[in-house]
């Protein structure tokens, strides 16, 4: 190589004007090293850059560093190492060499399934067919002998990654399709080609949910997206997610490679949340006549005594497009504001479905009576699903 025959002239004291190029200062190397990120994941593409102008030989053509074992570059993760390795220049008398190579990880199930989803190989000259296997914990670095005993290095970190999932909104109409995005980048196991992970989604309308798939949004970028649709009527299946509005839904991922302190084995589940709205509002969804009052026959009678049973009656009417469950509550207060009575009925609203409830009451002194009527989407829910209604009445 041109290169070594002139230091070792150099070395001899011998004078030569044979080359105007310029020759490598053994005592003031620049030849510095780059690499493309701080830190990598255990699958990652290294980038490497060596700025070096005095290794530029031919003038009107494409040189090439790093695969003289004189004067080698060198790739290395703490137990394995690619040299020499080949870097080649971007363009004639650029000076600017540049390589690839990928990290292959080590044997690891990522997805839980009990089969290792990575294949470890340490193979490749340059400049980029390059594989190295590297640990969780590991580092990477890359050496240039720039001249005999002169050699230069830069050094990064591999470590993995906490795993982050989201919904793209907070809040989604009944209609809107729902977006679910984790940001993984251990889980970009091949650089070269889109990966795929798993996601659970859920609601409160169904716990059990689906499963679906998010592909990576592009081959290097570790992050994921999965579309969902919502259906009101219909059961979960493959990218469908039963859900009404009201609902809470529950994306989650189960993540398999942690940093530490975490061991190698162990595995975390990351969750986001979001609600589903309605274009209706809440106090409108349901409509609620107020009530009136009948006798043991069934006939209306604003005649109410005590120690007389009567029934509180009124008309529900689901004002939506899907089924609701409700509660309807009817409390009964006396002059004293004491609740003298507490009465609820819990049920469920088809698609526009109206009908009659009702909700018997036997006062048991006269006087004079509040009645208060709810209907909220549970005992445990109190989100008003219709207006409330507040009558007083007297009994004799």
């Amino acid at each position: 190589m041109l290169k070594k025959t002139i230091f070792a002239m150099i070395f001899l004291g011998v004078m030569t004007t044979a080359s105007a190029e310029q020759i490598p200062d053994y005592y003031k190397p620049y030849a510095p090293i780059y690499l493309d990120k701080d830190t990598y994941t255990w699958t990652d593409k290294i980038r490497i850059t060596i700025v070096a102008p005095s290794w530029d030989e031919n003038e009107h053509g494409i040189d090439s560093i790093g695969d003289d074992p004189d004067y080698a570059v060198k790739v290395s993760t703490s137990s394995h190492n690619l040299k020499p390795y080949e870097l080649r220049e971007t363009a004639p008398s650029s000076g600017t060499f540049t390589g690839e190579v990928t990290l292959t990880g080590f044997s690891h199930d990522t997805d839980g399934d009990g089969n290792p989803d990575t294949t470890p190989k340490t193979i490749g000259g340059g400049p980029t067919n390059g594989f190295l296997e590297a640990d969780r914990d590991d580092g990477i670095t890359v050496s240039f002998e720039f001249a005999d005993g002169v050699v230069l290095t830069k050094s990064a970190k591999v470590s993995w990654n906490v795993a982050q999932i989201e919904f793209s909104s907070q809040n989604y109409l009944a209609g809107d399709q729902i977006l679910v995005r984790v940001d993984d980048p251990d889980m970009n196991l091949n650089p070269e080609t889109l990966d795929n992970v798993r996601v659970d989604i859920s609601s409160d309308s169904d716990s059990a949910g689906v499963s679906v798939v998010a592909t990576e949004t592009d081959d290097e970028s570790g992050i994921f997206e999965a579309t969902v649709s919502l259906s009101q009527s219909n059961e979960s299946s493959g990218n469908r997610l039963r859900a009404v509005p009201g609902d809470s839904i529950t994306a989650r991922y189960n993540d398999r490679t942690l940093p530490k302190p975490y061991s190698i084995s162990d595995d975390l589940e990351v969750a986001a949340t979001a609600v589903i709205d309605s274009d209706i509002p809440s106090t409108k969804r349901i409509t609620v006549d107020e009530p009136y009052f009948a006798d043991g026959t069934g006939q209306e009678t604003s005649s109410l005594k005590a120690g007389q049973q009567v029934q509180i009656i009124s008309h529900i009417q689901n004002n939506q497009k899907y089924q609701q469950g409700f509660t309807s509550i009817i409390q009964i207060t006396d002059k004293n504001g004491s609740v003298v009575s507490l009465s609820w009925i819990t049920g469920k609203l088809t698609e526009a479905q109206g009908f009659d409830l009702s909700q018997s009451w036997t006062p048991r002194q006269s006087g004079q009576y509040t009645i208060e009527s709810f209907v909220w989407k549970s005992l445990e829910d109190t989100t008003p699903l219709s207006e409330n209604h507040t009558q007083i009445v007297s009994v004799d």
